[in-house]
C-alpha cells in the first residue's frame, strides 16, 4: 500500500527550520542587508540549505555552478560547506546583485570560493569553460531551466548532481492550465519531464523541502 505523505503544516515547518537548518546569524543578516539594498526577498530556506550542504559534503564538491544567484544566499550557503580550494560559479545577470554577492563573499571570508559571472547566463555559459562540475543548482528564470540543463550537462561529471529549485511550482505543478504565472509553471513542468526522460541521467527524485527540488545524478 502506498504511504500517504505527511503534509507540511506551519508547526512542522517551524520544527524543521528550528532543528534542521543551515541558517546562521550571518546568513540571516545577509537577507536583511539584501532587503535594505532593494534586492527581492527570495531565497532558499534553511532546511533546503542544510540539504544542499549535505550534498556538497557527500560529493566532496570542488566545483559548483549556480544559475540565478540573486543576493548570493544559496551560493554562500554551499560555499561555506566546501573544503579549501572549492569554487562556486555564480551566474547572475543583474550588476548590482553581483556587486552585493562580491561584498558578502568578502564579509564571510570566502571570496576565494566565489566566482561571479555577470550577464545573461546562456551567453555567459557559452563563453566560459568550466569542466568537471560536481553540482549544478538552477534557480533562475523558469522557462530557461531546460536550456541551462542542456548547456551544463556535458560539463557535469559522472556521478555529479543537477538540482532544479521550485520543482512543485508553488503548488501549481499538477495543473494543466495554471492561473498563477503560467509561463513559469510551464517551464518547471517541462524541466521536470526533461529531467525524468533524459538519457544521460539516472531517474530523478523530488526533494519535498521548501517548494521542492528536482534532483538527478548523471550516469
Amino acid at each position: 500500500m502506498a504511504i500517504i505523505p505527511t503534509l507540511m503544516t506551519d508547526s512542522i515547518a517551524e520544527y524543521a527550520e528550528k532543528n534542521f537548518t543551515s541558517e546562521t546569524p550571518e546568513l540571516k543578516q545577509l537577507l536583511i542587508d539584501a532587503k535594505e539594498k532593494g534586492i527581492p526577498e527570495i531565497s532558499i530556506g534553511g532546511v533546503q540549505g542544510a540539504f544542499l550542504q549535505n550534498m556538497v559534503r557527500l560529493l566532496n564538491a570542488k566545483v559548483i555552478v549556480e544559475i540565478g544567484s540573486l543576493a548570493g544566499y544559496s551560493a554562500i550557503t554551499m560555499a561555506v560547506s566546501m573544503e579549501d580550494g572549492g569554487i562556486v560559479h555564480c551566474f547572475e545577470k543583474e550588476p548590482e546583485y553581483c556587486e552585493f554577492i562580491s561584498l558578502q563573499a568578502k564579509s564571510f571570508g570566502i571570496e576565494d570560493r566565489i566566482v561571479i559571472h555577470e550577464g545573461n547566463a546562456v551567453d555567459a555559459l557559452s563563453n566560459v569553460d568550466i569542466p568537471s562540475i560536481d553540482l549544478i543548482f538552477i534557480d533562475a528564470d523558469k522557462p530557461s531551466y531546460s536550456i541551462y540543463l542542456e548547456l551544463l550537462l556535458p560539463r557535469l561529471r559522472s556521478g555529479g548532481l543537477i538540482i532544479g529549485d521550485n520543482a512543485l511550482a508553488w503548488g501549481y505543478i499538477a495543473e494543466e492550465f495554471p492561473e498563477f504565472e503560467p509561463e513559469n509553471v510551464k517551464g518547471i513542468q517541462e524541466f521536470n519531464q526533461h529531467m525524468r526522460k533524459h538519457s544521460a541521467l539516472h531517474p530523478p527524485c523530488i526533494i519535498p523541502l521548501g517548494d521542492s527540488m528536482c534532483m538527478a545524478v548523471k550516469k
